[in-house]
């Protein structure tokens, strides 16, 4: 399972086009995603302070597009940051296929950041 962090407009957006495709995939060839572990260090590095965020629980056996392990791209984390830059983070070259986002999670920030939504799988 990898995971996606995107706004709950731009899922229920996707429900009408049939995919998703984040933006990072026509300005950087790829959607970003990240593994359980990294899943929270990422939303505290990046989105911190955006409301209405959802993590998408992906099967990566049912993608359709290419998906390839990698270092992190561009921005990087904040200097403090627990993400290390030798993690290798998963990949997606192309837009996502519906049917291989098995689960949605809302993102809840707390005043300590944010915390691993209940039932994630």
């Amino acid at each position: 399972m990898i995971y996606h962090i995107t706004i709950r407009s731009a899922w229920a957006e996707a429900q009408t086009h049939g995919h998703y495709s984040a933006p990072s995939l026509d300005k950087e060839g790829f959607i970003h995603c990240s593994t359980r572990a990294q899943l929270m260090q990422v939303a505290n590095d990046f989105y911190r302070g955006q409301a209405g965020l959802v993590a998408l629980c992906i099967d990566e056996g049912r993608l359709d597009a290419e998906l390839r392990w990698e270092a992190p791209a561009h921005p990087q984390p904040p200097i403090d940051s627990a993400l290390s830059s030798d993690s290798l983070f998963p990949h997606l070259y192309g837009p996502l296929n519906l049917d291989a986002v098995l689960e949605v999670h809302d993102l809840i920030e707390l005043e300590t950041g944010f915390t691993l939504p209940r039932g994630l799988p």
